[in-house]
């Protein structure tokens, strides 16, 4: 099943991490991005590029209701025809499957 297809879980404290050996594989599902490490944490990144401000703020808005719909919710960084998405759970400090499931629901957005 495609990672868009799939549906979140509940993440808590202690949830499984994605392990760095299971990581190429979930990260085929989704090309365009790319796992950077920040505050040393890993996390899922991707910029999406519009021909200008308005376009960027209303991708920003669909991720916004995608984020509430799933209860799980992104870094973004909004600038004149650029947004970029950050996905990662804070409560384990890392990269769940959730993670890769909304970096994928989200590549439909645009």
């Amino acid at each position: 099943m495609l990672l868009r297809e799939q549906q979140c879980s509940v993440c808590h404290k202690g949830a499984p991490a994605v392990t760095p050996a299971e990581q190429p594989g979930l990260l085929k599902g989704i090309p365009l991005w790319t796992i950077v490490h920040e505050d040393g944490q890993p996390r899922l990144s991707r910029s999406f590029e519009f021909s200008d401000y308005k376009q960027a703020m209303a991708f920003t808005n669909r991720v916004a209701e995608l984020a509430e719909q799933e209860n799980h919710h992104p870094q973004m960084v909004i600038e004149w025809g650029k947004v970029t998405v950050s996905w990662w759970t804070h409560v384990i400090e890392g990269l769940h499957k959730n993670d890769f499931i909304l970096a994928a629901k989200t590549d439909f957005l645009q």
